[in-house]
């Protein structure tokens, strides 16, 4: 039977009005994970107040009934008629697509700078809300709308304080539209480093949350603002003192810039540990950076290459990369831009071009004149970035493995065993040195060898095979188990393998299970045959010790327990032999390095009371292993991870 022509002619093209557009691709206008940014965007308009210098406060209160509102204390939304339009003002804020204060940017402008830009935001949160509703203070009368899906519900009305009220400002109470979300929930950690860093963006201006159910409030206020802040967030302490400073066109310098146009900035320089990086522009969070990040790292290299060169510090054959210098800045920037333009409505990312000169502008000065009122901190920083660069010069060339005679010369670190017997030989590779020491301690010598492990090992995933010896401990792992790396189809010599098991250990809680993430990954993708063969096993020591009483004709004794559940269930044990509650203590373990050489012999090493397990193949299939790993290992799938936590994150226990 023929299918039914379709028709395209002139009524077959449909004209999306008001708010249409939103509701049919949210997408494209927020972020729809979760409300989050839909609210966000109520309170970067009240932001937007304090940044005018017309606000001193912000207050976000989380009601019992899933909706969320935002007060400020600024001058308030107008609602008159507009002039063009004769329909309020704020119903045409609320209502409209491309209608705001925030256009104009002349000498009179309601606001200089601000994050909107687009006239876009609030509109998509009325959009996609069940129901929103605007109170304004503003010159002695309070006035009131509602609207539902974006339509407006209850007009606006005005009225007399019922007391003598001079304040101003505006509260907007939104009900998200849980149909437009995956999930309906706000992240709170998400909202509460949103709230606390406008805060730290404002000195002096307070921001407040409210939990309705709980009756918990938070308050932030900051004077001082982003030293402070980023000294609490830093994972390592700085190789030098914070590099901080701040700098804004005034009207001798407008030329270049507009009057105001600059940035405010602290930089940390640290040797180990993750950086932390936050950028703003006008407040709005950038969480994918843009052109004001470039802007920093242009000024920090161009004013540490300059202080290398004037003082002949760099080696021969090191050449300076701006990546060098920045790899290891931590850093907290604010930008003030008169115009910004942002990559999509959701502003993650700034693409103004002029912002890159502009922070680049103020920023290589000021480093230029600290490092040389510094010169002692200055050759600090300069050690640290040409380290970098070395590092980087050493890791782009192709890595062969070390030998000495035609044979691989074993790492210095390993304490072998003394036996030769592939079928009794163990290797256990030990989180850090000092679980390493009590593992050389409590060890069968004969059979048992260790290899302390320093630190995270590298994500090996995405990292090619002639590359890998550039990294030492995945070099050290491979020459001491006597394997080459190789891929699943290939068919490596085993004939150098020297440990019939090789055991992963590492601590108990969430750190030991991602380096035992991370060294299964290794495996899978370099050594897989290793796998498929058996030799890989992890050891699983304890998380909890219980120091149980004598009870009837059972003596004192000491129990071990893997985890939360165990510990529950020996304790169930316990009382039903007869102890009394809170008769036993219970010990969590920090690590492996709080267990002496006879705790960890008897709960880990010990091949009669340990728990090892074999790592196999299982039944899903290599492709889809592949499959899953690529998603979480893979650097380029972060989205995916995240959909991912949050589709599925209310199924972990987590460990805090």
């Amino acid at each position: 039977m023929a299918s039914k022509q379709s028709v395209y002619a002139e009524a077959s093209i449909r004209v999306l009005k008001g708010l249409e557009p939103v509701k049919q691709r949210p997408g494209m206008y927020t972020r729809t994970e979760n409300p989050l940014h839909i609210i966000q965007e109520v309170i970067d308009n009240a932001a937007d107040e304090a940044l005018a210098g017309v606000g001193t406060r912000i207050d976000v209160v989380l009601h019992s009934d899933g909706s969320v509102s935002v007060h400020d204390d600024g001058r308030g939304i107008p609602f008159g008629l507009h002039p063009d339009e004769r329909v309020p003002v704020v119903e045409i804020v609320f209502t409209r697509l491309h209608a705001g204060g925030k256009f104009d940017k002349g000498g009179n402008a309601a606001y200089s700078f601000s994050g909107g830009l687009h006239g876009v935001g609030v509109s998509v949160t009325n959009a996609l809300a069940k129901r929103l509703e605007v109170t304004v203070w503003r010159e002695g009368q309070v006035a009131t709308i509602a609207f539902s899906g974006g339509d407006v519900i209850e007009r606006l009305k005005t009225r007399k304080p019922a007391v003598a009220d001079r304040r101003s400002g505006t509260t907007v109470r939104v009900w998200p539209d849980v149909q437009y979300f995956e999930s309906a929930d706000i992240p709170r950690a998400d909202l509460t480093h949103l709230l606390r860093s406008k805060a730290v963006l404002m000195p002096g201006v307070t921001v407040t949350l409210t939990h309705e159910k709980s009756g918990d409030v938070q308050t932030w206020t900051y004077q001082g603002g982003l030293r402070d802040y980023l000294m609490q967030t830093l994972t390592a302490d700085p190789v030098i003192p914070l590099f901080e400073g701040a700098h804004y066109a005034d009207r001798g310098e407008t030329e270049n810039f507009a009057e105001g146009e600059g940035a405010a900035w602290c930089v940390a320089f640290t040797d180990e540990g993750t950086p932390v990086r936050e950028s703003y522009v006008n407040l709005i969070p950038t969480v994918a950076g843009g052109t004001h990040e470039s802007g920093l790292k242009d000024g920090l290299y161009g004013a540490i290459k300059g202080f290398i060169d004037l003082h002949s510090l760099l080696p021969k054959g090191v050449k300076l990369m701006p990546e060098d210098v920045f790899s290891r800045a931590s850093f907290v920037l604010s930008a003030k831009v008169l115009d910004p333009q942002f990559q999509g409505q959701i502003k993650e990312r700034l693409n103004s071009r002029d912002a890159l000169r502009l922070v680049s502008t103020y920023v290589k000065p000021a480093l230029e004149l600290w490092l040389n009122q510094h010169v002692d901190l200055g050759r600090k920083l300069a050690e640290l970035v040409i380290k970098q660069a070395q590092t980087r010069q050493r890791a782009s060339q192709k890595v062969e493995k070390r030998k000495g005679s035609g044979v691989a010369v074993l790492p210095g670190k390993l304490t072998d065993c003394e036996s030769r017997d592939l079928n009794l030989n163990e290797l256990f590779l030990v989180e850090g040195d000092s679980a390493g020491g009590s593992a050389k301690m409590g060890r069968n010598k004969e059979t048992q060898a260790i290899l302390p492990l320093r630190g995270k090992v590298l994500n090996a995933w995405e990292v090619e095979r002639d590359r890998l010896f550039a990294n030492n401990e995945i070099h050290d792992i491979a020459v001491a188990v006597g394997v080459d790396p190789h891929g699943a189809s290939d068919n490596p010599d085993m004939s150098g393998l020297r440990y019939g098991k090789v055991c992963i250990l590492s601590d108990a809680d969430v750190d030991g299970s991602h380096i035992q993430v991370l060294l299964l990954t290794l495996f899978f993708r370099h050594f897989p045959k290793l796998i498929e063969h058996g030799h890989i096993h992890v050891a699983k020591p304890p998380l909890f010790r219980v120091d149980a009483p004598a009870r009837g004709k059972k003596p004192a004794a000491k129990i071990y327990a893997l985890d939360e559940g165990e510990l529950s269930a020996s304790l169930d044990k316990l009382r039903k032999e007869g102890a009394r509650d809170n008769s036993w203590s219970i010990s969590r373990f920090k690590g492996l390095g709080e267990m002496n050489a006879e705790q960890l012999w008897d709960t880990t090493l010990n091949p009669d009371t340990r728990r090892l397990l074999q790592v196999r193949f299982g039944d899903i299939g290599f492709a889809t292993t592949v499959e899953s790993l690529n998603k979480l290992m893979g650097k380029g799938e972060a989205q995916a991870r995240r959909e991912l936590m949050e589709s599925r994150g209310d199924e972990v226990e987590v460990d805090v």
